[in-house]
């Protein structure tokens, strides 16, 4: 007797299992010096919790499901100085490929530094 071959397994993924970007946007102050270590220790969590800088003030993390990711976002969400603000948004892989980078004109070089130490 021969078995028929099974269907295959997930031919469309849950929505559980997709892949999702945690995307953490703040706006911390750092007027004083323990502003500044508040904000430090925040950007340590993030870093720590293995988000990366994506430009300043905003972080992403890569998570396999959407699950993993609240998980994330939540967990992050308890480390938020008492005086600051963090946006936690998710989306999905495919929404944040669709992503559109701009870069203006490049700065121009440095002049170079002179050859020797000129004096009056």
């Amino acid at each position: 007797m021969v078995r028929p071959e099974p269907p295959p397994r997930y031919a469309i993924q849950p929505w559980g299992w997709r892949s999702m970007w945690v995307i953490a946007m703040f706006d911390l102050p750092v007027d004083t010096k323990a502003a500044r270590r508040a904000y430090a220790r925040f950007r340590k969590h993030l870093l720590d919790d293995g988000f990366t800088m994506m430009q300043f003030s905003i972080y992403i993390r890569h998570c396999a499901s959407i699950d993993n990711a609240e998980l994330h976002a939540s967990r992050m969400g308890t480390k938020v100085p008492e005086k600051g603000e963090v946006r936690f948004m998710t989306v999905t892989d495919n929404q944040f490929s669709r992503i559109r980078v701009y870069v203006g004109k490049k700065r121009n070089a440095p002049a170079p530094a002179p050859a020797q130490l000129q004096l009056f």
